[in-house]
């Protein structure tokens, strides 16, 4: 009959279903073999790679001979410790930047100061956009890693807005020092220009590379001088997101997100401390701030406090201050400016994190709060991790240090090496005079201190494994 007949075919297929080998599909979590997968440490790998690249390419120009002035060009360790403290935005040299390197050597690293400054891949990805006019998936990722972006979908924009916030600062910047330039000091209309737009760009950047010898000590006591320098770095210092949240939400501060009010708060605290700190110390020093007058110390330890985080000028001689002002020097310069900026040091961010966990634990609470908010575990993870790994970095650098020139004193080296990692660019005046090795430290350490130490590590890290079980839980003795 039909419908027997349509039972038993429909019995038939079941059986025949149910003893075929099932196939295993594949989980959700299983990671793809693909090569070109964009995972956290593949993100990591290429920022880095091109990192390296645009370096190699700038060690390259540099030791090209029209780089250097006289004969022949320069050697292959001056080029490589100039280009990588471009290129990280640091402001250590080797070589005097006015009277070593020529024009084409100038405008190379000024090159690198701005392309190290917007970020590498950021860079390449708005020269994409330009020509292009369309950002792929695996740019936008790139990007946004590099930029602390929250997003992937409106990169377009957020790189757009860094390059005219950029464009806009610098050029301003520039004019202001170009006119103080020709009317106060007799340059011409070229050089006053070129001076200009070199420092504009060296302190938006936070670089503190300049081309005079001395640094800014010839204008020490110039304000026209040194307020646009202070304004560009505390910009650049302050981060892309909080400039562009200050543009929207600047007449309406309770909209304010928790980023940008800890970096301000932290910004203007820092700023004061360090201004009261360093003129109070520095105040009768014959051979820093004591023969000037009372507001021209004040402008000096202002500037010096807001270069320490982290531009690299230096308007009074850095080697002839006390040695309790290097050590707030390290302090200041270790905290840095804010996130997803210029600024180098491990951020204000990660400090009143980590100064909000420790209250926390101190006072018995149950979340770690700050202004009305509950930060999450992995941001407190993320912030010890940080702290932990540019500790390491800094002693295990400067124990190094100290094996190879026992002759330099403890603090000169300590001051050296947190220079170098927060990417800063202050020198107490041993640079040049550290070995090749010991020069080699420094450009290891400006490398991990401008990409970040966990970017370094997850680049450098195995491939994580997904734990399949938990070990038994146990609490050891802290403290």
């Amino acid at each position: 009959m039909p419908l027997e007949e349509a039972l038993l075919r429909a019995r038939v297929r079941r059986l025949t279903h149910a003893s075929r080998p099932r196939r295993r599909r594949p989980r959700a979590s299983r990671r793809s073999t693909d090569p070109r997968e964009v995972t956290p440490k593949r993100t990591a790998q290429l920022i880095v790679g091109a990192f390296a690249a645009a370096l190699v390419a700038g060690t390259v120009l540099l030791l090209l001979p029209v780089a250097r002035v006289g004969p022949g060009g320069a050697s292959f360790m001056e080029a490589f410790f100039t280009a990588t403290s471009a290129m990280c935005v640091t402001g250590l040299i080797v070589v005097d930047t006015p009277t070593y390197w020529t024009p084409f050597g100038q405008a190379v690293v000024l090159a690198l100061i701005q392309i190290g400054g917007f970020g590498v891949m950021s860079f390449a990805t708005v020269l994409g956009i330009l020509l292009a006019r369309r950002l792929g998936l695996t740019a936008r990722i790139m990007s946004s890693a590099e930029t602390k972006s929250p997003g992937y979908g409106d990169m377009r924009r957020v790189l757009l807005r860094v390059l005219a916030t950029t464009l806009v600062v610098e050029t301003l910047v520039a004019a202001a020092l170009a006119l103080r330039f020709a009317a106060g000091y007799g340059y011409g209309a070229g050089q006053a220009v070129w001076h200009g737009v070199f420092h504009a760009v060296s302190a938006f950047n936070n670089a503190g590379f300049a081309l005079y010898t001395l640094s800014i000590m010839d204008f020490a006591t110039d304000p026209w001088i040194n307020l646009p320098l202070i304004a560009a770095v505390v910009l650049g210092g302050l981060g892309f997101p909080v400039l562009h949240e200050l543009r929207r939400e600047w007449r309406r501060p309770r909209r304010w997100s928790m980023n940008t009010r800890i970096v301000l708060l932290a910004t203007v605290v820092l700023l004061s401390a360090g201004t009261v700190f360093l003129s109070a110390v520095e105040w009768a020093n014959p051979a820093t701030l004591g023969p000037m007058r009372a507001d021209e110390k004040l402008l000096a330890g202002f500037f010096q406090s807001t270069i320490a985080r982290t531009a690299g000028f230096n308007s009074i001689d850095v080697s002839a201050m006390h040695p309790v002002s290097w050590l707030g020097l390290d302090l200041l310069m270790l905290v840095g400016g804010g996130p997803a900026g210029t600024a180098g040091g491990l951020k204000v961010t990660t400090f009143v994190v980590l100064g909000c966990i420790a209250y926390t634990e101190v006072t018995g609470g149950a979340a770690v709060n700050v202004l009305g908010r509950r930060l999450s575990r992995s941001v407190q993870r993320q912030a010890t991790t940080v702290v932990v790994l540019a500790l390491g970095a800094v002693a295990a650098a400067t124990m190094v240090l100290m094996l190879l020139h026992e002759d330099i004193g403890l603090d000169r080296l300590l001051f050296e090496v947190i220079s170098a990692f927060a990417t800063v660019g202050l020198s107490t005046g041993i640079t040049a005079a550290l070995s090749p090795a010991g020069q080699g430290v420094l450009i290891a350490l400006m490398f991990l201190g401008r990409l970040g130490p966990i970017t370094v590590a997850t680049a450098m890290a195995a491939r994580p494994r997904r734990a399949l079980y938990e070990l038994p839980e146990e609490r050891p003795l802290i403290g």
